[in-house]
């Protein structure tokens, strides 16, 4: 599957609009986890894996090439794969995602409690 890129079309779209390149890029398994995993210090290869349910390291190498090719993860030696300026950005813009989650997380749940 090629890199989602702003400008061509993508799996679900062929406007080329870079949201959709970039939701594209986001709806790949394990890619949330790995941008998760890394929003607060480099981790190596293997402490990526063990984060992530040591996921097969094959989708890892994967994932992590396709990160690295869009600017979102860099490789720094020797501490190990880390967020670029980019990738903390993407990584900020989706903190109001993650507080609307856990409103809808306590919304739901009040909600099973006044059914019971």
């Amino acid at each position: 599957m090629a890199l989602p890129k702003p400008g061509m079309p993508v799996r679900g779209s062929k406007t080329g609009r870079p949201i959709m390149a970039l939701l594209d890029l986001l709806g790949r398994r394990w890619v949330l986890r790995i941008l998760w995993e890394l929003r607060d210090v480099p981790l190596t290869f293997r402490e990526l894996r063990e984060r992530c349910d040591a996921m097969s390291p094959t989708v890892l190498n994967q994932r992590l090439r396709e990160l690295r090719d869009a600017e979102i993860v860099v490789l720094e030696e020797p501490s190990g794969y880390a967020l670029s300026k980019q990738g903390r950005q993407l990584l900020e813009a989706l903190m109001p995602l993650q507080r609307w989650s856990e409103q809808w997380q306590k919304k739901l749940a009040a909600k099973v409690d006044q059914d019971s």
